[in-house]
């Protein structure tokens, strides 16, 4: 497994994301703590923009847990079918909405071994619940972090897991906090999977990756 990139070297491609996007933010819409569990729980498998189309009408009626309960399995279903596995979706939405009502007077809680507890929310939605509402410095490790982070050597590992260690182990502190969402943005929109956008990218300079794409 390559190394991750030296430290000064962290410190200037996190200050160039900082510098391109003070403040990134997530793409998934949500009105509260709560909607956005259940939006990134839906996102599994699934585009943003898809999960998007779908709940904008779901949470309009249903933006608490109490109220997704009532609209019930069939109403959830119903709004969800548009989206990748949606009736085991629609069954833990349910599922979780009846935890929080139950367990957690109707509230999100902020530990991770809560939010994971919830069915259908994993370490990656609980690192994103974390970081987005709870502004903790959690990171959620999706396919496009896990490209850019070993691609790059950001964070190079063989897992998420790996490369969720190595960002915390190797991004400056002060930057940890929006870590995951500049390497997302990076990743869906410059380092893409299939020919990278190089020419573009801020980073370039500063990237080992031996098969950039040449500029035109």
């Amino acid at each position: 497994m390559s190394r991750a990139l030296p430290y000064p070297v962290q410190r200037e491609i996190f200050a160039r994301f900082q510098a391109a996007e003070p403040e990134p933010k997530g793409e998934l819409e949500h009105v509260n703590a709560y909607t956005l569990v259940v939006a990134v729980a839906l996102s599994a498998q699934a585009t943003d923009a898809g999960v998007n189309k779908a709940t904008r009408k779901l949470f309009a009626v249903a933006d608490t847990p109490r109220k997704m309960l009532e609209l019930g399995l069939e109403g959830v279903t119903e709004h969800i079918k548009s989206i990748g596995l949606y009736r085991n979706k629609a069954k833990n939405v349910i599922a979780l909405s009846r935890i929080l009502e139950e367990e957690h007077g109707g509230e999100v809680p902020s530990s991770r071994a809560a939010l994971q507890a919830l069915p259908g929310v994993g370490r990656k939605t609980a690192n994103v619940v974390l970081n987005m509402w709870w502004a903790h410095p959690a990171q959620a490790v999706d396919t496009h972090i896990f490209r850019v982070g070993n691609r790059t050597r950001i964070a190079p590992g063989k897992d998420v897991d790996a490369v969720e260690r190595a960002i915390e182990d190797h991004v400056p502190a002060e930057y940890q906090r929006h870590a995951h969402h500049w390497l997302i943005l990076h990743g869906r929109y410059i380092c893409t999977a299939r020919k990278p956008k190089c020419p573009a990218c801020p980073i370039a300079d500063l990237c080992p990756y031996e098969d950039k794409t040449p500029a035109p």
